[in-house]
Formats: structure tokens, sequence, C-alpha cells
């Protein structure tokens, strides 16, 4: 499949149209529509708040073109539990027929910290959805506080940069790798970037039976301080530095999808970024190398798991 064959196919489903609010450059229309395009049959969604949720509904609007319901910042995963276990006792009773794919959509808040719990106790239970999460580095929704999902050095309001600090603190926490422990069918990792590498992750993840994890790289322009044009070039820089990389975990093999022929400094990713402004000034030359250690750390660890 081919760029303009998949726009075709996105265009056909037409699972969510036009009007909805979110910010000039937001890729998240794109990551949405592309995931639910990837479902051959209905497809039934749960939101948790979010910049998804508050885009896209806007009493009394709405942009979706499937079934779809609101749940709060903490049980997205919980709710959808609760639609697919009704549906399979409807359809043993035979009041339902037709086959249904369940999935969830949640920003980081409501994935990495929020949602979590919720999130972990529906892949333990083994629940027949797909979560799919758009990590935009922040709740970006209620004003850019920094999240778990917030990368090292970047500043948020919560992890203001200056003459005191370089931004937060920690490393970001590894989301598919957490849903990976859980043993599930299937996790994966994509980026906006590479939208049928997405959609070919997005078909596996709804034909596995059980739950599927895929987080998707949401270059954020009002997070990032960065022009909203940029959005796709600096998410394609993301994977070309290996910040981001493109791999999924299929019935517990790794493969690295994408693997750069060279791989670009970590520097060429965060000056595109004015978040970062203050990790890449001379006195901070020693956080930007544990930037840079980290990122190939991780890296390389997904190299050796891709070869057991």
């Amino acid at each position: 499949m081919n760029t303009k064959e998949l726009a075709l196919k996105i265009n056909e489903k037409n699972t969510m149209v036009s009007g909805h609010r979110t910010c000039a450059g937001c890729p998240i229309a794109i990551i949405c529509r592309t995931v639910t395009s990837a479902s051959d049959i209905p497809v039934v969604c749960s939101s948790a708040t979010s910049c998804a949720e508050v885009t896209t509904t806007i009493y009394p609007q709405t942009s979706w073109n499937i079934p779809w319901i609101h749940s709060v910042f903490a049980n997205s995963a919980a709710t959808i539990s609760g639609i697919e276990t009704a549906y399979k006792a409807q359809k043993k009773k035979r009041k339902i027929k037709k086959d249904i794919n369940f999935l969830v959509i949640a920003g980081d808040g409501g994935s990495f910290d929020i949602g979590l719990q919720a999130l972990s106790g529906a892949l333990e239970r083994g629940h027949d959805f797909v979560f799919l999460c758009y990590d935009n580095e922040g709740y970006q929704n209620t004003g850019a506080q920094r999240s778990s999902a917030t990368p090292k050095g970047a500043a948020t309001t919560t992890t203001p940069s200056g003459s005191n600090s370089y931004g937060k603190l920690e490393f970001s926490k590894d989301l598919v790798k957490i849903a990976a422990a859980h043993n599930i069918p299937y996790v994966a990792q994509a980026n906006t970037h590479n939208l049928i590498d997405l959609y070919n992750k997005a078909q596996k993840a709804f034909a596995k039976k059980g739950p599927a994890v895929i987080v998707v790289f949401a270059a954020c322009p009002t997070n990032m301080k960065a022009p909203s044009e940029q959005t796709i070039a600096i998410s394609k820089l993301a994977t070309e530095s290996n910040f981001w990389p493109l791999y999924e975990i299929d019935e517990g093999k790794l493969t690295i999808n994408y693997k750069p022929e060279k791989r670009i400094p970590i520097e060429e990713f965060l000056k595109t970024q004015t978040k970062f402004k203050e990790v890449l000034k001379p006195k901070n030359k020693e956080v930007l190398k544990s930037i840079q250690e980290e990122v190939d750390r991780r890296y390389n660890e997904l190299l050796k798991l891709e070869k057991l």
C-alpha cells in the first residue's frame, strides 16, 4: 500500500469528519482517523478526557462517525472492558450477531499516569480491545503540565526552565515495555510521519484476540513551541535520532520496523523545539550528554531483544 491508497481508504471509511477544533499542526486527528480506518468491522470507542475528547466533541457537535463514549481521565480502559463484556454476553444470548472491534483513545496523561491502573487491570484480565495512546508528552488539555511521558530536559508549566532549572529532571516512562510485561498478544510503537506503518500496526492489533496497545508519537506544536507546519518533519527526526524507534512486539517477538542508516544526534531533534532551549545551552552539556546516552541505551536494548 502506498500513501495515496491509504488516504483513499481513510477517506472512504470516514470514521472522523472535519470540523474538529484541534490546534494547527496537531496530529491527533490524523492518528485517530488512521487507526479507526484500519478495522474492517464496526468500531466502538471509549475516549478518555484529553485533547482528542475536548476538540472533537464540543456539545452539541461531534466529529465522530462511530459509536463513541467519553470516559474520565482514569477509567477509559475500565469503560471499554465493561462494554466489551456486555457485548460478549449479548452475543452469547444471540441478541447481537455482528462482530465489533473495541478501541480506547487516550493521551499520555490518561495512559502513562492517571489511567495506568485501569489499563493494567484490563490487560491483565485479557479483554479484547485495542488501546491507542497518542503521546504528546504532557497534559496539553489543561495547560502543558509535565507527565511521566515528558522527556528529560523539557520545559513545561510545572517544570519551567530558566536560570535555576533546565526543565524536567527525569527520563520518560516506557509505556510500551510496561504493556508488554503483561504478556499480551500485541504491543507497538508508531509515529505520525509514517502512517502506513501505523495503519499496518493498527490492523494487526484489531486482528488479535485479546488486548493490544499502540503508543504513537504525537508531536504537539503547542507543547514543543515549534511552528505548526513542522509537525511531520519533527516527528521524523524523533525516529531518525532513535528517540522514538518504530517497533512491535507480536506474540512476544520484538521486531524493529525501521533502523536509521545513520542515527542523527539527539541534539538535532531537540533543537527544533523551544521547550528544550535551556538544556541545549553549553552550561548543560552534561545533561544533553545524559539524554543522548539514555536514547542510545534504550535503542541498544531493543537491538538485543530483537535477537532473542
